[in-house]
């Protein structure tokens, strides 16, 4: 599988996939590359339909410029912890960041929310955010404030009274309620139209098999997400030993 920077033919090849409307793993594998390798690339330079070759090939040499331009001389990368690959992580946090930014969140806040998450303690300082992601104080603080904002991170102060920016777990859980409560809504809605349109008309039916569906769904997805709650603030260690245990069903 290729690996290293993507050439202009490459980018040419996915305007060309995209034109044609081809997924982003059909456009990777036709190119013997990562499916994220072709999602962030497509996200960082205008999306599917604005994407445009020659545009994105100049964009990423005036980006590889300024990085070099902006590097500390004379000062390495700092190591990473527990044996980990740098490029694997800065790679891995790019997808992240890009799926973030697919899931309708600006990219600056996707940053910095992946940032969060992707750090051990799960919480890092406005500091901390400014030299781990190169960027002013201004633009974090614009960040936490939007992210405060839709309930995705919450300030603690620490022992040295330094505020702290944490990811909450619980946003996944408040999240898959939020969204069985848009079913509902959308079932309510839908029936609504049933008896707008009449109970025996085509229409009719098909609303009422929707709101059936999303009812469905709605229900099923509050239900899980009520019995996995827990697993959001499970220790992995925990975990890992519950499922060894006698009558866990498994092994």
């Amino acid at each position: 599988m290729p690996g290293g920077r993507l050439t202009q033919q490459e980018r040419q090849q996915i305007a060309l996939g995209l034109a044609d409307g081809l997924a982003y793993a059909e456009i990777a594998r036709r190119l013997e590359r990562p499916t994220s390798t072709v999602t962030r690339e497509v996200m960082r330079n205008g999306g599917p339909t604005a994407y445009r070759a020659d545009l994105a090939h100049r964009a990423t040499e005036r980006r590889a410029h300024r990085r070099r331009q902006t590097a500390p001389r004379g000062r390495p990368a700092p190591p990473q912890t527990h044996g980990r690959d740098a490029d694997a992580v800065r790679e891995y946090e790019e997808m992240f960041t890009t799926l973030l930014m697919q899931q309708g969140l600006p990219k600056m806040m996707s940053r910095v929310l992946t940032c969060l998450y992707t750090t051990d303690a799960g919480s890092c300082t406005a500091s901390e955010l400014v030299q781990r992601l190169q960027v002013s104080p201004a633009s974090i603080s614009k960040a936490i404030t939007f992210l405060e904002a839709q309930g995705l991170i919450r300030r603690e102060r620490d022992e040295r009274r330094r505020e702290r920016y944490v990811v909450d777990n619980d946003v996944w859980y408040q999240g898959m309620i939020a969204a069985a409560r848009t079913n509902a809504q959308l079932a309510e809605a839908a029936r609504q139209g049933v008896s707008v349109l009449g109970p025996d008309t085509p229409a009719a039916a098909r609303l009422e098999n929707i709101a059936r569906f999303v009812d469905f769904v709605g229900e099923s997805i509050a239900r899980a997400a009520e019995q996995a709650r827990e697993i959001l603030y499970t220790d992995p260690e925990e975990a890992a030993e519950g499922a060894d245990a006698p009558g866990s069903g498994r092994g």
